[in-house]
């Protein structure tokens, strides 16, 4: 899970009045997006705004495997019957988040969609599903039954009933290609906060930081750090709030594709960098990964940071945040 509620914009007084700020909550993709933009009048900044909610909309009918008639939809509907030529920008999409399920090694996997729900995080399970049940909900699932035809730009997906979905990783990549658009018609700042995967750049129009406070999962009234964000994005996967326990081990709502068993030992994974598209898989995959694998992982991505909070409150953050961390206390 990537929640926009472990975010809490900073926004601090505006005194300068050579810019405006202007806001804006709608819901794309299934989910929240926050667009915030700095113009030199609010008619300019509206219009923008407009712009970039029509981005994330175009983007929303190519990729979302529950519109009927978007391109994922159609490769999901040809499983195991034909390839399905795609625009480059899904070809290209498909690629990145393929590569990241190679990377590691089915901990992220494209092909998730396709997983059985055995998994009930609502308070309804009284007992965790068979081990014959759980290998049977990740049958379906497998990135390496994904062809992809560059020259012909066509995805196949090899088994009948498998599945893509960009989910998360779509809201990320949404928020960065409103940035890049943004900044490509001279809108020198803004956030696009896609239900948590933040896009940021510029400053705020008295010249300060945009400020995130990330909010302490343990003790979810006060927070656990407060960072500047300067032309980067940041995301948090946690599951604080979703989670089952059997037999004293607590179970993350995070399922790991590769194996069908939830996530266990952190609750919370922040990654701050350059694109909201690779923070969400990274934060998504370290989650699965765990605390010391993650570790390992992330150091093949150096120009990602991040923030690992575990199960039993420990924080883990990267040396080159600086963070002066309050205490994860319930």
């Amino acid at each position: 899970m990537k929640n926009f509620i472990l975010f809490s914009l900073i926004l601090f007084t505006l005194s300068s009045t050579a810019q405006t700020l202007r806001k804006r909550t709608t819901l794309l993709m299934g989910g929240r997006f926050d667009i915030s933009l700095v113009a030199k009048d609010s008619l300019r900044a509206e219009q923008n705004i407009d712009s970039v909610i029509a981005e994330i909309s175009r983007i929303e009918r190519l990729i979302s495997d529950w519109k009927a008639d978007s391109q994922v939809s159609e490769v999901n509907r040809n499983a195991g019957i034909r390839p399905v030529k795609v625009d480059a920008e899904v070809f290209a999409l498909t690629e990145r988040a393929i590569a990241l399920s190679k990377a590691t090694k089915g901990a992220f996997d494209i092909s998730f969609a396709a997983m059985d729900k055995i998994w009930k995080f609502d308070g309804s399970m009284t007992k965790m599903p068979s081990a014959e049940a759980i290998k049977r909900s990740v049958q379906k699932v497998g990135y390496q039954n994904i062809i992809l035809n560059k020259g012909n730009s066509t995805i196949f997906l090899k088994l009948k009933g498998m599945k893509i979905g960009f989910g998360a990783l779509g809201e990320g990549y949404a928020a960065d290609k409103c940035r890049a658009m943004m900044l490509a018609r001279g809108v020198n700042a803004g956030i696009v906060n896609a239900s948590g995967d933040m896009s940021t750049w510029g400053k705020q129009p008295d010249g300060t930081d945009w400020s995130i406070g990330i909010t302490n999962p343990m003790k979810e009234d006060t927070l656990l750090a407060i960072v500047p964000l300067k032309n980067g994005a940041v995301v948090t996967s946690g599951s604080y709030r979703k989670f089952v326990e059997f037999n004293g081990k607590r179970y993350a709502h995070i399922i790991n594709p590769a194996t069908g068993y939830p996530a266990t030992g952190l609750i919370s994974v922040t990654i701050f960098g350059p694109s909201a598209e690779v923070a969400n898989g990274l934060s998504t995959s370290i989650m699965v990964l765990g605390k010391q694998a993650g570790q390992l992982f992330i150091q093949k991505y150096p120009a990602y940071s991040y923030i690992m909070i575990t199960d039993k409150g420990t924080v883990i953050s990267s040396k080159d945040l600086h963070l002066n961390l309050h205490s994860t206390n319930r």
